[in-house]
């Protein structure tokens, strides 16, 4: 049986050559970066040559401006607690974000809520957008922060970023923007693309997990993360990953250096999922065509099960996600496909699929071959399917 690995949104093999460029940080050089002896020194070192390379690739002016993190959810964590916990004293007590943004955004504010935050979630409307003049009109005199993902997890749609970063610069607002699922697959250009604050992570691009970062324009003030040691220039203290650090520089490198030609490879395979699935009766893209990840593609089927159709799914070899909340034990419906308008029984039959440089047309075949047959495999099995099939 075939076996295709289509879950790549939620992480990523670990590349043989972001392997082969940590393994000297896993068995030699394994020094503290703090110490002055030779392989603490050289630790170090490989840290301050893997800030310098990232900060390149992410168009940032300076090393000093990257810190190092556990991934994402951290990096989003501090961009947002950091920033409003340092101008609460301002009077600054407002937060604007989407209502389709990761939990670890849409935690964090619900946290910042009960410490006395406000919080405006914008629509992001059918298309999975969220619009510049949506940003515009909810910015207030007391807005701390503006926090909007630059391309969504769940359905792979990329927001129109510069426009609301340069909004923001107008305004004189702090802009944040998640950019874990866009990293490697979309040119990012934080200063061009008036991007204040900016989360990463190595895992979705080939990377190791454990290790990410969070961009901080010179000039911004934000509370500090971990206290204790002096890493991170003062901010979040702990030994360095060093690993970790390396792989990220490794896959980040990797994944600037072939975007062009790997992102228009991936498109090719994406459009002819999408048109073969949607060839099945009651079947819907979800979000933007033109506008998502080139390796993005999120179903619904109406009348099926997301969850039925995943177990399916691995029993032909196939890993892929759902939309559903499945994995934590709720039989809610994603609050992303809820924020396009979706019906829950429309929003409950959802699939994505994410794929890589590795994924071929022979995989592409073989999951529209798959495909069709579960979805009318389920319907037969569903008494709803007959009330909905003729609607």
């Amino acid at each position: 049986m075939r076996e295709i690995y289509a879950d790549n949104a939620a992480t990523t093999a670990l590349s043989p050559m972001v392997l082969e460029k940590m393994m000297p940080y896993l068995t030699k050089v394994y020094g503290n970066p703090s110490s002055l002896y030779g392989i603490g020194q050289e630790a170090k070192n490989a840290v301050e040559t893997a800030r310098q390379n990232i900060a390149k690739n992410l168009g940032a002016k300076s090393a000093s401006e990257i810190y190092f993190t556990s991934g994402g959810s951290e990096s989003d964590n501090w961009a947002l607690k950091g920033i409003c916990q340092r101008l609460k004293a301002k009077g600054k007590k407002h937060i604007i974000t989407s209502k389709f943004e990761h939990h670890a955004i849409l935690h964090t504010c619900k946290a910042l809520e009960k410490e006395g935050f406000e919080v405006t979630y914008l629509d992001v409307y059918e298309d999975g957008i969220v619009k510049p003049e949506d940003v515009a009109n909810a910015i207030r005199e007391d807005t701390a922060i503006v926090s909007i993902m630059y391309a969504n997890n769940e359905i792979g749609t990329i927001q129109p970023i510069a426009e609301i970063g340069k909004i923001c610069r107008e305004k004189k607002v702090l802009f944040h923007t998640d950019a874990v699922q866009a990293a490697g697959y979309v040119k990012i250009n934080v200063e061009e693309q008036n991007i204040d604050l900016l989360s990463m992570t190595a895992h979705k691009i080939h990377g190791p997990k454990g290790c990410g970062l969070l961009y901080i324009r010179k000039g911004i003030l934000i509370n500090n993360l971990i206290e204790g040691g002096a890493q991170e220039r003062n901010k979040r203290a702990g030994t360095e990953n060093i690993a970790g650090i390396v792989g990220l520089d490794a896959a980040l490198q990797h994944a600037v250096d072939t975007i062009d030609e790997r992102t228009e490879r991936l498109k090719v395979l994406r459009d002819k999922l999408i048109d073969g699935l949607l060839e099945i009766p009651k079947s819907r893209l979800n979000g933007s065509r033109e506008k998502r990840l080139p390796n993005n593609v999120n179903m619904c089927f109406e009348g099926i099960e997301g969850e039925s159709l995943l177990l399916r799914l691995e029993m032909n070899g196939i890993s892929a996600s759902s939309g559903s909340a499945c994995t934590s034990g709720s039989l809610d419906p994603s609050h992303v496909l809820l924020a396009l308008g979706l019906p829950h029984e429309v929003a409950h039959g959802s699939t994505r699929m994410t794929f890589d440089e590795s994924t071929t047309e022979e995989d592409i075949d073989y999951i529209l071959e798959v495909v069709p047959k579960i979805v009318k495999l389920l319907r037969d099995m569903s008494p709803l399917w007959e009330k909905i099939k003729d609607k």
